[in-house]
């Protein structure tokens, strides 16, 4: 992934873990054609500028850089780090510098998420949120304890992704041919006491070499040789009519098969934000301390 609402990169997370985690989405005999999905360790550079602004936006001009981190593994799960920095003009007003920073750790079995993020507008802080949440297994119910903006204990219902796993189950339904894939997530974003409502739109399979048209990026070589798929997420507020009700925001990107994300759209509705990657680099994955433990079936 909000001025003021930054989870969207979220959806950005990528995809990791093992084939256990798949099989809730994907069934097995399709699972097996193509192996487990994996993450791949990267540092993606994305420029940021206006999209559209539309009638009755405030918004005139966008300009920013996003640099997105995943460092890990299957079998240790996967940290992220993002730093997104954007400078919005408007109508009115001198323009505003908003810095977000933000560390994620996710297992593999999808069990444990820990999140601490920082927003500064203007170099002074607006925003923080730290806390952990954390379930005996991925069907049961997530119970997350925050500590900053303040101490807080809230117990979410079961079925709900976290961000990783999220990627995963987008990647699995891509694979089997789905169109759609709904489901509750929570990424510790905002106060870090919301679970959205998604709503996810899965175009056909782009494959191997089907990229060409895209502007040549720094060391994305090897993102020629696997599949992608377009991908469209709406965010809604726990509980919204979504006959009547417009989502809290919609992110658009190209997602490959290893997690890597290119052609970046998030539409908060008067106005959209566009991100090209610029510059990947691909990283030695990070070696697990032991053998890696065969993951929990779902």
């Amino acid at each position: 992934m909000r001025f003021g609402r930054y989870s969207y990169v979220a959806g950005l997370a990528g995809v990791a873990g093992a084939a256990a985690l798949i099989t809730a989405v994907l069934p097995v005999h399709a699972a097996a054609v193509r192996g487990p999905i994996v993450m791949v360790p990267h540092r993606a550079v994305y420029d940021m500028a206006l999209g559209d602004s539309r009638n009755g936006s405030s918004v005139t001009d966008v300009q920013g850089r996003m640099v997105f981190e995943i460092t890990g593994s299957a079998c240790e799960g996967y940290t992220q780090n993002m730093r997104f920095v954007t400078k919005m003009a408007g109508a009115e007003g001198q323009p505003s510098v908003t810095d977000l920073r933000s560390t994620t750790f996710e297992d593999g079995a999808a069990t444990l998420f820990r999140f601490s993020s920082t927003q500064l507008r203007d170099q002074k802080q607006s925003e923080q949120a730290v806390g952990d949440a954390n379930r005996s297994n991925r069907d049961a119910d997530l119970a997350v304890e925050l500590t900053k903006p303040e101490k807080k204990k809230i117990a979410f219902g079961n079925k709900v992704y976290l961000p990783v796993q999220h990627s995963i189950a987008l990647v699995a339904a891509g694979q089997a041919g789905q169109t759609r894939l709904k489901a509750d997530l929570y990424d510790g974003s905002e106060h870090g006491d919301k679970v959205y409502e998604t709503t996810s739109s899965i175009g056909a399979e782009v494959l191997p070499g089907g990229n060409k048209k895209l502007a040549g990026v720094k060391n994305a070589e090897p993102l020629d040789a696997l599949s992608a798929w377009p991908i469209s997420i709406s965010y809604y507020e726990k509980g919204a009519d979504k006959q009547d009700a417009s989502p809290a925001y919609e992110l658009g990107f190209l997602f490959y098969e290893n997690g890597v994300s290119r052609k970046l759209v998030i539409d908060y509705g008067e106005f959209s934000i566009k991100g090209d990657l610029k510059e990947i680099t691909f990283l030695d994955p990070t070696p697990a301390a032991g053998k890696c433990a065969e993951q929990p079936k779902p």
